[in-house]
């Protein structure tokens, strides 16, 4: 609101600041998110995040056209349920075809602290010439340094630079697996990917060289939960993947989802008897729980959640 009281006067002073070179990052509000597990984020000042739309909305259309089709992580028309459905049908194809599934799961380790700004830099510099442009990103890149994080690795969680970012620099890896090694079936959602096959042992050379290649080319490792096993109802298990236990013939919701949406109601029971909140407050609460869950098996489930809390003032 403050910002929106003299809107035209500071967007001239961001534009005048970008064109004579002077423009400087604010300082970083850090603070910690606990969902799905504890991680230090940042934010910038409201002008900075102007700054920062105007910035992705310039060159995000530059990779959205080399970006491929299973990449669905901040990407428009794409998400986790859109992702969660093109996983499953990728399942059912193996199963149709072969048989039997065999996946790899993966997830890069510690991904946001640990995208190295040199290799970033040269990928952004590989579909960008504009030199005003590239030196805003690597200001930007700097201010976390200077902020954030203390050596030139990583990307403050919470800017909006960060997410097109993350994205830009796991197409390489995208790439690779699509074109190098020739995977059909590969689906990712920003550091977590997955790869199915009917061939274990053709899994484990992939794996090997994903590694590799993670290592020597983006200067990243996979984390100890990487893991090849079937996909089946017997002698398997479900693909853990976009929030989901993923079957070809099913999906149901993950037990993580269930506690932690058990622990809200609870929340929000208690908050509600006492006057802290009211209906409305609980619907906004509930409502995107139930379209995630509404996305897979889940009717019975929902009906024995929702029907064992009784909201009522004291």
């Amino acid at each position: 609101m403050k910002f929106e009281q003299n809107l035209e006067g500071n967007l001239l002073q961001l534009q005048q600041q970008l064109i004579d070179g002077t423009y400087q990052t604010g300082r970083y509000h850090r603070f910690s998110i606990f969902e799905p597990k504890e991680r230090e984020a940042a934010s910038l000042p409201f002008r900075d995040r102007v700054l920062q739309h105007s910035l992705c909305a310039a060159i995000e259309p530059i990779w959205e056209n080399r970006f491929i089709s299973d990449s669905y992580a901040c990407r428009p028309g794409r998400g986790m349920h859109r992702g969660a459905d093109n996983t499953q049908l990728m399942l059912q194809k193996v199963q149709r075809e072969h048989g039997h599934i065999f996946v790899l799961k993966a997830d890069v380790s510690k991904y946001f602290a640990n995208i190295d700004h040199g290799v970033l830099k040269r990928l952004l510099r590989r579909h960008i010439a504009c030199p005003q442009t590239l030196a805003l990103c690597d200001h930007i890149l700097a201010s976390s340094i200077n902020h954030v994080i203390p050596v030139s690795k990583g990307l403050p969680i919470g800017n909006l630079t960060s997410q097109l970012w993350a994205n830009i620099y796991l197409n390489a890896l995208d790439q690779y697996v699509k074109h190098e090694l020739k995977c059909r079936h590969y689906s990712r959602y920003m550091d977590d990917f997955v790869i199915a096959h009917p061939d274990k042992q053709k899994l484990q050379t992939i794996k090997l060289k994903i590694e590799y290649f993670l290592n020597q080319t983006l200067c990243l490792k996979t984390n100890s939960k990487t893991q090849i096993f079937p996909v089946a109802l017997k002698n398997g298990r479900g693909l853990d993947f976009l929030g989901y236990h993923l079957w070809p013939t099913h999906r149901r919701l993950r037990k993580a989802s269930i506690s932690r949406i058990a622990k809200t109601l609870k929340r929000l029971q208690k908050e509600y008897s006492t006057g802290k909140i009211g209906l409305k407050d609980i619907r906004q609460s509930l409502i995107s729980w139930i379209a995630h869950a509404s996305h897979c098996q889940s009717y019975g489930l929902r009906d024995k959640l929702l029907n064992a809390f009784i909201f009522a003032r004291k």
